[in-house]
């Protein structure tokens, strides 16, 4: 599956010419490769790793939608990486770093 069509159907951007743009930029890796085409193919197992409104999240995906339907649906679809994961930068600006 095309990256930007699993973006919009996995419901991380609200369009899929934002997605075509996320990928197309270059603001996105996969497996650790920075990402340029928007026609990148990505399939089960392959880490995501995207840039999102509140930060960064890393993901992995389970299984490729068949369709863009309900937000329970497509979070099914991939595991969040990066959960519980405090950011040091966001720490010292709360001035809980260490």
């Amino acid at each position: 599956m095309r990256i930007d069509k699993l973006l919009w159907f996995l419901r991380l951007v609200k369009t899929r010419p934002l997605a075509h743009t996320l990928a197309e930029e270059g603001h996105m890796r996969l497996n650790g490769r920075r990402v340029e085409r928007a026609h990148q193919k990505v399939g089960p197992g392959d880490v995501l790793t995207v840039p999102t409104a509140g930060g960064v999240r890393v993901i992995e995906i389970l299984s490729l939608p068949t369709r863009r339907g309900p937000a329970p649906e497509a979070q099914s679809c991939y595991r969040v990486l990066d959960a519980g994961a405090d950011v040091p930068i966001a720490a010292a600006n709360r001035n809980q770093a260490f």
